[in-house]
């Protein structure tokens, strides 16, 4: 099974877009369209100190009526941030994402934000592993 590092390395495009705590929602969501992720990480001092999603957008903007103009993201951000390792499984960060309710999951090494990866990217890895055995099985039960 594969690693957070080596799915991270595998990723066909693996720049992690961060924003600033000061940033505007809208402008928030102008660069998650634009990159086409679901989630930005919020950096000061090159600290990561939340996260800003979709979701947080829909609940703490638009059901509260809030204005995506004139709100920073700190207003709306998830924190404390979860993290993972680069070392850790796949299988280990499906467990944390389930657990905790999460769409997205910044990879952390020494303090520095590395990558992010979300439930998609951990899927889509899983059902790879799983088909690879499965043909692996198949191989062995003919002989070949």
């Amino acid at each position: 099974m594969k690693t957070v590092a080596q799915m991270i390395k595998d990723k066909q495009n693996h720049d992690v877009h961060t924003i600033a705590p000061h940033t505007t929602v809208l402008e928030a969501l102008r660069i998650m369209a634009e990159h086409n992720v679901g989630a930005l990480p919020i950096v000061e001092d090159g600290q990561l100190i939340g996260v800003v999603s979709e979701r947080d957008y829909a609940r703490k903007v638009v059901l509260q009526g809030r204005s995506s103009v004139g709100t920073p993201v700190s207003a709306i951000m998830s924190a404390p941030v979860i993290t993972t390792e680069p070392r850790q499984s796949i299988q280990a960060c499906m467990s944390t994402m389930t657990e905790c309710h999460l769409r997205h999951l910044p990879v952390v090494e020494d303090g520095k934000l590395i990558g992010m990866l979300s439930i998609g990217d951990l899927v889509k890895e899983a059902i790879y592993e799983q088909e690879s055995l499965i043909r692996q099985l198949e191989s062995y039960i003919r002989g070949e």
